[in-house]
Order: structure tokens, then sequence, then C-alpha cells
């Protein structure tokens, strides 16, 4: 099978041809019909994220077709069409697993960090950490959803959770790949959506106020309502203490992304008044299941641009550079 393979972060990806994977005891094997490239994919081929297992297969927006099946799975048949996510396997038998954290497994394993992901033509993934996807969707549009979507939904859920009332208004800090799906979510639940850019991004702003955000700015100006919560997607620190001056009383911020650089010290009186920040790690199992019910009813449309596998290294330049509306995907 062909693949882009990551052989030291900092380098271009290398197109490989690797050996066809055998699904193991539990696993599925799967031809990779599409595969969403995240900003996590730039923060591991960039050596932001420390520990990526190489070579390398990146991708965890995984739009897959089974076709071969491993000992003990009865839940999946051949020809099944499933979407594997970020999380890829965990022990169950942890304090964080046995408390219903799964998503904070002391022995976790991430598709394409520490397992193989889907820049490739085929793929294996632990049966029991893949989903059904909605067939509303398309092979390329499900792409964003099995991350994009599905951390996007969670720091929402997070975000409610924390401020302990009904949201009103929220705040998008990066209108990306994640920030242009959770828009369209909220404004289906009736709130009002504020959407933070790249100062000077008239074109993402834009984008923004046609999904249904009521205002749309650079990330440094201040809204012209005070926000519930501010959710972040963006890696930028210093847009946490941007947020902490937007977010009300007792509102909260949450960070969406799983890199940031250094927060900056900021005074007490942003963070007094019972305000909170707060942080978004890998997800649950809930979280797909409820998500992508939910993506199919409102309808939730992911916006793309769509690479073939030997574009792989201009999918993540574009992404770097800011020059993708929506999603990028990856069709092998």
């Amino acid at each position: 099978m062909r693949a882009a393979v990551l052989e030291r972060p900092g380098e271009p990806l290398q197109l490989r041809k690797l050996p066809l994977a055998t699904p193991g005891a539990g696993q599925v094997l799967l031809r990779v019909r599409a595969c969403g490239v995240c900003r996590t994919d730039l923060h591991i081929a960039d050596g932001e994220l420390t520990e990526p297992k190489l070579p390398l297969v990146l991708g965890h927006e995984i739009v897959g077709e089974v076709v071969g099946v491993g000992e003990g799975v009865n839940t999946l048949a051949e020809g099944d069409r499933v979407g594997v996510p970020w999380l890829g396997w965990t022990c169950g038998a942890c304090r964080y697993c046995k408390r219903g954290q799964e998503n904070l497994c002391a022995r976790a394993r991430f598709t394409g960090y520490t397992l193989d992901g889907g820049f490739a033509e085929y793929t294996v993934a632990d049966a029991r950490y893949v989903f059904p996807l909605p067939d509303a969707y398309g092979d390329v549009a499900a792409a964003p959803l099995l991350c994009a979507g599905l951390i996007g939904y969670r720091t929402y859920r997070l975000a409610q959770e924390a401020v302990g009332y009904p949201l009103r208004r929220i705040g998008l800090y990066g209108f990306g790949a994640a920030a242009h799906l959770l828009c369209q979510l909220a404004v289906a639940d009736g709130l009002e959506v504020y959407a933070f850019t790249r100062e000077g991004d008239t074109a993402g702003q834009a984008f923004a106020l046609r999904l249904g955000a009521v205002w749309a700015g650079g990330s440094t100006e201040r809204p012209p309502e005070t926000l519930d919560a501010a959710l972040l997607f963006a890696p930028v620190g210093p847009l946490i203490v941007e947020a902490l001056k937007s977010v009300d009383k007792g509102g909260a911020v949450v960070s969406g992304g799983i890199h940031m650089s250094d927060v900056p010290a900021f005074p007490y009186r942003l963070l007094w008044e019972e305000r909170m920040i707060c942080s978004v790690a890998n997800l649950e199992r809930r979280d797909g299941d409820e998500f992508l019910a939910r993506a199919s009813d409102v309808p939730i449309e992911t916006v793309t641009t769509a690479y073939a596998l030997e574009e792989a290294n201009k999918a993540l330049s574009d992404l770097r550079e800011g020059r993708i509306e929506g999603a990028a995907v990856l069709v092998p």
C-alpha cells in the first residue's frame, strides 16, 4: 500500500510503499476512502508534539470501508463504512478508565500519533473505537466530523458544564475546521456566536458570518456583548488572556487544542469573579455517538478542500499558512 510517512519531525512526509497490514484480534482492516488533515497532524509533523512513533503514518479523521475483520470482532462486517478518530485504544483498567474518563487513560494510544493513521491507502483500527457514519455525508464531507467535529463538540459540552447555566453567547477563537462546524451546531441551538480570526482576515470573518455568526472580528477585538464562554481552537497562548477580557462573570474559557504556545502572565482581576479556564483532552466515545447523531439532524455542512495522497505536504503547508477555508481532506 502507498502511504505518506513522517520519518523525522520537521522534514516533509515521504511517499512510501508499505506492507499491507493484517488485522489482529479485535481489529478491522480498512480501505481508506478519505482522511482529514488536522492541526494536530501539523503539530506532530513540526515536532511540537514530541512523542510520536517513528516512522509514522499521520491522520486521525479517517473514513474507511471494512475489508478485513480480526478474531473476536462481531460488531462489524466487510463493506461497512466507519470513521476512526484520534482516540484509538484504551486499557479499560487504569483509574481513569474505571471512573469513566477513558479520554484520560494512562496507557491510551492515539491514531496518527502512537498508532499509524490514515494518510495511506489502508489502515487498521480497534473495532471498539470506530463509529458508524451518517449516510447523509459522503466520504470527504464526513472526514472533518471525526476530529474537528468531535473535539469541537466536546469543547462545547465542557463549556456548558463549566458555567452551569444555559449558554446564550459564545466566542470561537480561531475560525478553522472545528469552529466552522461548531458554529452551525451552536446557531441551531439558538446561541449567538461571535467569531474571532487572525487580525485582518476579512475572508475568514465573512465565512463565519455566512455560517450564522452574529459578529466577526480580529482576535484582539472586544465583541459588542460579553460572552458566557469562549472556546479556543487557535494554538496561541495569548488568546487565553484576550478571551478572559471578553468573558462575563461566572463564564468559562475552554481550550480545545492539544498544543498551545505559552500563556503569558495576566492580572488576577481578569480571572476574578469566578471565571474559569479549562482544557479538553482527547474525546470519549460518548462524544462521537452524540455528535454524529446531531450532525445529520441539524444538518451541519462541512466545507472541505480535497487533496490527493501525493499532495499531503501541500495540504499541511496550506493549513500552516491559513490558506484553507474549512477543512483539508486527503483522498487516496
